[in-house]
């Protein structure tokens, strides 16, 4: 006796879940510019890789024990590999029911999440839908309505202490599918054809009267440029895919391994005699930040997170002699880098990513200290600058601070840990202090200033009598600060620090007391 007849309905109900919505549905998707969740899976991964989770899920239709129609999931998931390495990845099915969860059949996006958690694997979310409860349609299904409860909320919040997590936003996401996208270490939008919101067009009308289109809602300029909902914005699918590649490449599957080692390719020796340059004498004269990154890191190894919102401060993945590590760097031609509200914001959430995947960061520090101001305050930037010193502070990973110019003020002194071994290798152009000479003559000489016959010349006296102590080498005579370097050994200096930064990494390896909040 054979099986042969169950095992061709098996090939037949795999039939009617490719079709997913219909063909219909499926060019309609394709005519709004994108692509089904099933192209999508199979850009993202590598070649014959995906192993579906669930397949046969879905809604049936049957006469005299025969199946006469079917509606898949409208949720595929399951495991595959990017560049070897396994994930998980799990993403919505727009052409069947809109994405909404009440067409995904049993628990499976929470299945994915509890696979991605036991199987120690990096979970990727492809979402394009609500993710939450449904239309309310379903209420004539079920006959009542019932209290809220967000589904495998625990397993969100577990995998973020233990894998990476990529949420990837690829069409109109609202409710618990913004939140999906926004519960991960990475998150990203497609220009044009991903929006987010807590809630739609249609009920921001009923509810708010606000009559709105979607891309003023919640268009990728409004989360990736402005408020920093999401950390990067891309212009095609295509381009989601390769970020989320790129960012998977510098981090371990999970917080238990140590991030990948890549090829060492560029020459650790390396000097770039335009470093000894670049920093202007002009102390009020900015310089391009991310050129320097260039000639200091591993070439083309530099991948940018968030650089849309909180431009005073660079964060960026990049390997140093073929090290991942985690890149911090202010940027002078944005607030002169100060730290405002949101890049004291976007700071707190990069170094927790790297403590919690064990990058050792480096720092390249020109601080002139917290924006400050009317709008400043009221931002509340003292509150959330805090917090980002707390989060250097309590972060374990290896630390080195390259100190390219400015260090002031109680942001400056969050440049790394004093109470540790603080490694600080300055510049000749480093200038450092309390506050800066300028307006610190001003606070503290005032009424000697106004009392004087001449107050600007007296004011330009004692600023010259105090410039005559900033020569960082006076700092360096009393072991105020470690090192100062010929900016163009900067690369060498890393290279060595990477390698006994790694020799260290093993002895901390785990989850940490809490685990990292989006």
């Amino acid at each position: 006796m054979s099986w042969e007849k169950e095992v061709e309905e098996i090939k037949r109900r795999q039939e009617l879940v490719a079709k997913m919505g219909g063909n219909d549905r499926v060019d309609f998707h394709h005519n709004a510019g994108k692509l089904t969740i099933r192209e999508r899976i199979e850009q993202l991964l590598d070649a014959d890789s995906f192993r579906e989770t669930g397949e046969l899920a879905g809604k049936g239709t049957y006469e005299d024990d025969e199946l006469k129609d079917f509606i898949p999931s409208n949720f595929v998931m399951g495991r595959g590999s990017i560049e070897g390495r396994p994930v998980i990845v799990g993403g919505d099915d727009f052409t069947v029911r809109g994405g909404a969860h009440d067409g995904a059949v049993g628990n499976k996006m929470g299945y994915s999440e509890m696979m991605a958690r036991e199987l120690k694997l990096p979970m990727v979310r492809l979402v394009d839908g609500t993710g939450g409860g449904g239309s309310v349609k379903t209420l004539d299904d079920t006959g009542r309505t019932y209290v809220p409860a967000n589904p495998a909320w625990d397993l969100h919040v577990e995998v973020m202490s233990q894998v990476p997590v990529i949420g990837a936003a690829m069409g109109s996401v609202a409710g618990l599918g913004a939140a999906r996208v926004v519960a991960s270490h990475f998150s990203l939008m497609v220009k044009g054809t991903s929006q987010l919101f807590v809630a739609g067009p249609p009920i921001v009308e009923r509810g708010m009267g606000q009559k709105i289109h979607k891309e003023d809602l919640g268009g990728s300029f409004i989360h990736a440029h402005g408020n920093g909902v999401v950390d990067n914005e891309v212009e095609s699918e295509e381009e989601a895919f390769e970020h989320i590649r790129k960012f998977l490449s510098y981090l371990p599957s999970n917080v238990w391994q140590s991030p990948p080692h890549g090829k060492q390719e560029d020459d650790p020796e390396r000097r770039e005699e335009e470093l000894l340059s670049i920093i202007p004498r002009d102390r009020r004269r900015p310089y391009d930040v991310r050129k320097i990154l260039e000639m200091v890191l591993d070439k083309d190894s530099i991948f940018e997170m968030g650089r849309h919102q909180g431009p005073s401060l660079v964060t960026a993945f990049a390997r140093i002699n073929g090290w991942p590590v985690g890149v911090l760097a202010n940027d002078p031609k944005h607030w002169g880098g100060g730290l405002d509200d949101r890049g004291s914001e976007k700071m707190t959430r990069f170094v927790d990513l790297c403590d919690t995947f064990h990058l050792p960061v480096i720092n390249f520090v020109d601080q002139p200290g917290f924006v400050i101001g009317l709008e400043s305050e009221k931002a509340g930037t003292i509150r959330r600058g805090v917090r980002a010193l707390f989060s250097v502070q309590q972060a374990s990973v290896p630390w080195v601070s390259i100190i390219l110019r400015r260090v002031f003020g109680v942001a400056g002194a969050g440049h790394g840990k004093p109470q540790g071994l603080n490694l600080r290798y300055a510049w000749p152009s480093g200038d450092w202090g309390s506050l800066p000479i300028e307006g610190g003559v001003q606070a503290a000489y005032r009424r000697d200033i106004e009392a004087s016959e001449d107050p600007a010349a007296r004011r330009a006296e004692l600023e010259e009598h105090f410039n005559a102590l900033r020569s960082p080498f006076r700092t360096a005579e009393g072991f105020g600060v470690e090192e100062i370097i010929d900016p163009r050994s900067t690369r060498q200096v890393l290279c060595d620090w990477a390698e006994l930064a790694y020799a260290v990494i093993p002895t901390i390896l785990g989850e940490k007391r809490r685990g990292m909040r989006p």
